[in-house]
């Protein structure tokens, strides 16, 4: 009985007219329409004009005013002037002694030849000296000119006053430890590589600073194309949403669908002032690189980038690439200079353990002249007087003839060439008639010398030292450069690969608009090939960016910055600091 009342419930629920629900789509219960918000973009702090900036005018700036490429100069600078102090070690020194004399001595003897006890003696000297190193064999030498003025009253002298000259070489020539290699060539030689070490380090701070400032310069234009991307995203959606609030007033969408567009604008607007954030970093950044200081005016300039897309230059081969990194580098040179130097000091190293042989050598000449003095008395005369007396009266008394007597007041006969002035001397000086040679041999033998040996150990130990740094830089610049040129093949696929995809976002995001026109797709839809497309062309301009980032890193691992970069660097270097 049960069963049949439930079956005849059944028919007669079944038979009831049907009731078929509506939905209204101004229904009040449906969620009110949010507001539109739109993009409002915060000026930027401390900015008060917009500037075009070229890649190029950028690297001249940068080049111009960068403090690191300022204390390369600054070494560059100094290297040329140690290479001056060194040559100075080979400079001849002029220098001498000069004095006026005036002297009276007691005289207590008669042989003294003073008057009252005294003789009185006034000179007037010169000694003009010229001496040094020479650069070759190690030879010092000394050449001094002595002359002098001498008036003396002294009763006993036959010129006065005289003029007495001398001229005299000293040389000292190294036979063994010094002979070929010393510590002044040594410091020369030194010098000389450190400015050529210079040079190429100067070079590597103009390929660091450039590709800094290419990498700054590609951040900065890629964080003002992704604001730009982010505007753009804003402005799609704003369209999107007012033509959803058009339909919603139609009746023929609901409020839903403005909700989805509102939400999708205001992740938008924070990826944009994300974006702005990003651009006033970069910004600064290239700034910092390229301002001379903080009052430059730029730093309140807006800088807009302008990059051509000019057709890309075709990739070298590994060989190629490896090729001119190892023959151009700077860093490798200098390396290279650095293995040089450590030679150089090994090399005074062992010369300083050899004995020291020196042959000393002197030749001079001297010239004298003088007025000639007539002698008031005869000193032999008067001393041997009283003998010549008594031999004289034994020889009278022998039946012999008396000794000969000089007589007082006589004059001593000088040779002629001494007579004369200051000019007569110089003339005796000239024609050496008084030579003097002098030939000498000096020795020096430490025992063991064990610190020159340990010293040249040390130095050996240096040489194989800077040998292996610079293998071990070879290597470093073998897997730059292949890294770097890896990475820009990889760049170039990214870059194509990511053009297309853009491209072919914008068609599929315009196809989805037709269909959503045409009532066959949804806003959730055109919602999502929006964000694919805004999505799309950000990977695609961050590839654009790496691919120039990389094209700049594999010129610096391959030394080519300055060239493809148009920079001269011996315009670079003659620039003062």
């Amino acid at each position: 009985m049960k069963p049949l009342i439930l079956i005849l419930l059944f028919f007669v629920a079944s038979g009831l007219p049907a009731q078929t629900p509506t939905v209204s789509l101004a229904n009040p219960a449906s969620p009110a329409l949010p507001p539109a918000v739109l993009l409002e973009v915060a000026p930027r702090v401390g900015i008060t004009s917009e500037v075009d900036l070229t890649l190029s005018d950028m690297i001249q700036a940068v080049l111009a005013n960068n403090r690191d490429i300022e204390v390369a100069r600054l070494s560059r600078l100094k290297a040329s002037l140690n290479l001056h102090v060194a040559k100075g070690y080979f400079d001849p020194v002029v220098g001498g002694n000069a004095y006026s004399l005036r002297q009276v001595s007691p005289v207590t003897s008669s042989l003294g030849g003073g008057t009252n006890g005294a003789v009185t003696q006034k000179e007037i000297f010169a000694d003009p000296q010229i001496s040094g190193n020479s650069r070759w064999l190690g030879t010092t030498y000394k050449l001094d000119f002595s002359s002098s003025r001498v008036n003396s009253s002294n009763t006993y002298n036959t010129l006065n006053p005289t003029y007495p000259t001398a001229a005299t070489l000293n040389l000292t020539q190294p036979l063994w430890g010094g002979l070929l290699f010393d510590q002044n060539r040594e410091r020369l030689s030194v010098a000389r590589r450190n400015v050529a070490q210079t040079e190429e380090q100067f070079r590597q701070h103009i390929i660091d600073v450039t590709t800094q400032g290419v990498h700054a310069y590609l951040e900065l234009d890629y964080a003002l194309r992704n604001l730009n991307v982010q505007i753009e995203a804003v402005r799609l959606a704003e369209k999107q949403d007012a033509s959803n609030r058009r339909q919603v007033e139609q009746g023929t969408q609901a409020p839903v669908d403005v909700i989805q567009t509102q939400t999708q604008m205001s992740t938008y607007q924070q990826n944009v002032f994300n974006a702005q954030q990003q651009v006033t970093q970069a910004e600064n950044t290239l700034k910092a690189l390229m301002l001379p200081n903080r009052a430059d005016p730029l730093w309140n300039a807006a800088l807009k980038t302008s990059i051509h897309a000019d057709q890309a230059t075709p990739i070298p081969t590994l060989a190629e690439a490896l090729s001119q990194a190892l023959s151009e580098r700077p860093d490798l040179k200098a390396g290279q200079i650095a293995v040089q130097v450590s030679g150089l000091d090994a090399r005074l190293a062992k010369e300083q353990t050899k004995p020291q042989v020196n042959l000393t050598a002197q030749v001079g000449t001297q010239g004298l002249s003088g007025e000639n003095v007539a002698q008031s008395s005869d000193l032999l005369g008067s001393l041997f007087a009283p003998l010549f007396t008594r031999v004289n009266d034994l020889s009278t008394l022998a039946g012999l003839p008396a000794l000969p007597t000089t007589g007082s007041g006589s004059t001593t006969s000088v040779p002629g060439f001494f007579l004369g002035g200051y000019g007569q001397s110089l003339q005796n000086l000239r024609d050496g008639r008084f030579p003097t040679v002098k030939i000498g041999l000096q020795v020096s033998f430490p025992i063991a010398n064990r610190t020159a040996r340990a010293q040249e150990q040390i130095a050996k130990a240096n040489v194989k030292q800077a040998t292996t740094q610079q293998q071990q830089l070879e290597m470093t610049v073998e897997s730059e450069v292949r890294n770097s040129l890896q990475r820009l093949t990889n760049a170039d696929l990214l870059l194509n690969a990511a053009q297309r995809t853009a491209q072919l976002a914008q068609q599929q995001y315009e196809s989805e608009q037709r269909q959503f026109k045409a009532g066959t797709s949804s806003v959730f839809l055109i919602l999502q090939r929006q964000t694919e497309l805004i999505n799309a062309k950000l990977r695609e301009i961050r590839a654009s960016a790496d691919r120039g980032e990389a094209e700049a890193d594999f010129d610096q691992a391959t030394a080519n910055t300055l060239h493809r970069q148009n920079i001269d660097i011996v315009a670079e270097a003659r620039k003062k600091p």
